[in-house]
């Protein structure tokens, strides 16, 4: 028997300020040897439906993020968390929340980390289902006075500027030009910002494509930036449209390259005020692992207020 934990709880009990330490920390026990990850993959049908799985070992726990998607009827994600010694299966988690909370998370570790201390002024550059867990990450680890967010409908755009006490801008160009923090949270096939509209000493965190045929931020961005960070080398090579499309093989050893687990331990860092920064985010199931092995704690320490279930295998 394994506990199901539902959406609601998952919002309830994963904070965005823990959820930015716990992937802060995986990040630093990948450095150290101490969890795992396998980069996602895929099973596309014919019928147009895909199913997706990555994977991760973090503590005492290791598991799995399974979803499934298709263009025309949506996406549906679900986490299995299993013991590490025994390999007895835990939980089981509706993790639309989940997913949406991590990956702001892990934008947020690296802004505290690449972004100027002083960074105010975020663009937001896209209004759906993750974008406003991107702007509860960047508030969590910088003061932010000024939220501009442009998308493609006015509708949409100006709901969500209101909805986060933000701007809602005419254009994309009027959003990015002067901000600190740029957040690309879109599903474009094409860049969604011009290189020559990204300020010096901006950061960007590119978070929208995991697709190799689709990117969000253009080439020349890519080749002024100072440093790039990703999630993982591995997975990053395939399906960082955002690079792929930007470069050649050998750009994949340039020294403006690295990971994250090397910014979070500090052996990687912004240099100068004007330097321009990027994230080029694409997920990893220990991310998921670790934020859901502390909901399931969680979970059993308020037992009477989380909707546990108990579900045969």
């Amino acid at each position: 028997m394994i506990t199901l934990i539902k959406e609601a709880d998952v919002q309830r009990l994963l904070p965005m300020a823990e959820a930015v330490r716990l992937v802060e920390d995986a990040w630093r026990q990948l450095a150290e040897g101490k969890a795992m990850h396998q980069p996602r993959r895929r099973l596309m049908l014919p019928t147009g439906a895909v199913l997706h799985q990555l994977a991760g070992a973090y503590g005492k726990y290791f598991g799995t993020k399974v979803y499934s998607t298709h263009v025309k009827h949506g996406a549906h994600f679900l986490v299995m968390l299993y013991d590490a010694a025994t390999a007895a299966p835990l939980a089981m988690f509706e993790a639309n929340h989940l997913g949406q909370i991590r990956t702001g998370a892990a934008s947020g570790v690296a802004t505290k980390y690449l972004a100027k201390p002083d960074a105010s002024v975020l663009a937001v550059i896209g209004s759906g289902f993750q974008a406003r867990t991107q702007v509860d990450a960047m508030r969590a680890v910088r003061d932010i006075r000024e939220v501009r967010v442009w998308s493609r409908n006015a509708d949409k755009r100006n709901r969500f500027a209101s909805d986060v006490g933000g701007i809602a801008t005419a254009t994309a160009e009027e959003a990015v030009r002067g901000a600190d923090i740029v957040v690309t949270a879109t599903f474009a096939k094409d860049p969604v910002v011009e290189s020559d509209w990204v300020s010096p000493g901006a950061h960007v965190n590119a978070m929208g494509s995991n697709n190799p045929q689709r990117r969000e931020i253009p080439a020349d961005l890519v080749a002024r930036a100072n440093l790039i960070a990703v999630d993982a080398m591995d997975q990053a090579k395939i399906e960082s449209g955002d690079l792929l499309l930007a470069w050649t093989d050998e750009d994949w050893n340039s020294p403006r390259l690295c990971e994250m687990k090397d910014v979070v331990t500090g052996s990687r860092q912004r240099s100068t005020a004007d330097e321009i920064t990027i994230f080029k985010s694409n997920g990893l199931g220990l991310q998921d692992i670790a934020v859901a092995a502390f909901i399931y704690e969680q979970a059993l320490k308020d037992s009477a207020g989380v909707h546990l279930e108990a579900v045969a295998l």
